[in-house]
């Protein structure tokens, strides 16, 4: 499952690349986008249809990025500082009586 979206999300990625180049800039950049697609739209249609797509491929990419996210999140098995402290005894240890001294040896 996981890897079938991560092929879909890196189609998408690259899918966004090539409409976000294909896109007239206002100046500098690469400029491939001038002229009007072979006279089948007008600019400004074009402009639209790619600021559209742009969008919905941005949208497919967050959602696949969440998905992607969701689904590698469960695998993990959720700890608490809790859980991972030792086990401590109920009640302290009465303290060790004291040692006697050793009795005095004879000479």
């Amino acid at each position: 499952m996981e890897s079938v979206i991560l092929v879909i999300h890196l189609l998408i990625a690259l899918a966004l690349v090539g409409v976000i180049l294909i896109q007239r800039s206002e100046g500098g950049g690469l400029g491939i986008g001038g002229g009007n697609m072979g006279g089948m739209m007008t600019t400004r249609g074009t402009a639209n249809l790619l600021t559209r797509t742009t969008g919905i491929l941005a949208g497919c990419f967050m959602a696949t990025s969440m998905i992607l996210a969701i689904l590698a999140g469960a695998h993990t098995q959720p700890a608490s500082i809790i859980d991972s402290m030792p086990a401590q005894p109920a009640a302290p240890a009465a303290p060790a009586a004291p040692a006697q001294p050793a009795p005095p040896v004879a000479q």
